[in-house]
């Protein structure tokens, strides 16, 4: 048994079922919507969200992974609150967002700094992950960083390699949002493993966004696992084009290592109105991938079995895997590579 920990408490990664691996629920600056969106009830938020989050369930997805962290928004009692209404698991996730520098609160506090002292940043992933989040009983059960268009900025170096060591510590999977237009995915792949991660423990986000195919095999090869995250954001990349580009992975027989999901939300002030919102991506919902991914995904040829593999195994697997290798290095064992 593999435990998972989820904003309900653990779970045996049996139970995950079908997951949607890059999701939010509330993505926010929270400074910013306290003081400037009356449009955002908490109460009517939560509800809204159980209320979508039960549709998901009802088209056949049991789990999300909620990447969440500083630098969106992250509010895990508001989480906890919405598990509590729903029977979707809710996976949250430690660590923190940012494409240059990191938030002001930590970015005097380390070596070299103003404040003289370790880095605080993995202390505080690992504290998130072996301990809980801070007023809450949830524990992370993911780490999250991101890298994009900047580049390998500081702050964005910084974050990388405390997720990476948290990682190491605790054997928690990771999650990089990453811009594959830049080629940002590898970068992240170097860091991380120069930190000692084992890549396979890795999820490259936001790779559905390219139709290169060489570039996907190149970070699929060296182990780590494909998000195909974004359907729905048709005006970014249509969904023909992102369905096709699954399919000729899965022809090349990378199918062990690609994952589907949307990057959706219930709630983000990143958009003025949830007018706006709906008018930039008519088709952004929770339950667009089993309800019009996984039909176009099996007439454009992918089998059923796939399908399985991408929502089902591989995510469990994404657990089970880490956790494993976590073990066999407290025990001084050395895991066996990719070839």
């Amino acid at each position: 048994m593999t435990e998972v920990q989820t904003a309900s408490g653990p779970i045996d990664s049996k139970a995950l079922g079908r997951v949607l691996v890059h999701e939010h629920i509330f993505c926010m600056d929270m400074e910013f919507t306290l003081n400037y969106r009356p449009d955002f009830v908490k109460d009517e938020m939560i509800a809204e969200a159980a209320k979508r989050l039960d549709a998901v369930k009802h088209a056949g997805v049991d789990t999300i992974m909620d990447l969440t962290v500083l630098g969106l928004g992250r509010n895990v009692p508001l989480i906890a609150e919405v598990a509590s209404r729903t029977a979707v698991n809710i996976i949250v996730a430690t660590g923190c967002y940012t494409f240059d520098e990191v938030p002001k609160s930590v970015a005097l506090v380390g070596p070299g700094r103003m404040f003289n002292r370790p880095d605080p940043l993995a202390d505080m992933f690992v504290h998130d992950i072996e301990v809980g989040v801070h007023r809450t009983s949830v524990k992370a059960g993911v780490l999250k960083c991101a890298i994009d268009q900047p580049g390998l900025k500081p702050g964005v170096e910084r974050v990388l390699r405390a997720v990476g060591q948290a990682n190491v510590r605790t054997g928690a999977p990771i999650t990089v949002h990453t811009s594959a237009h830049h080629g940002t995915g590898l970068v992240a792949q170097r860091v991380l493993k120069e930190e000692g991660v084992d890549l396979r423990d890795v999820i490259i986000g936001h790779c559905g966004d390219s139709t290169n195919i060489d570039y996907l095999m190149q970070l699929a090869d060296e182990g780590s696992i494909l998000a195909m995250d974004r359907f729905g954001m048709n005006v970014m990349l249509p969904l023909k084009d992102r369905v096709a580009t699954v399919a000729e992975m899965v022809k090349r027989g990378y199918g062990d290592r690609l994952t589907l999901s949307h990057d959706c939300f219930c709630w983000s002030d990143f958009f003025p109105t949830e007018e706006d919102r709906a008018r930039m991506f008519p088709e952004h919902s929770y339950c667009y991938v089993p309800q019009i991914v996984v039909p176009a995904l099996l007439e454009a040829g992918v089998s059923q079995s796939h399908i399985d593999i991408m929502q089902i195994d591989n995510p469990r697997r994404h657990f089970e895997d880490a956790a494993r290798r976590v073990a066999s290095r407290a025990r001084g064992e050395v895991p066996a590579v990719p070839a």
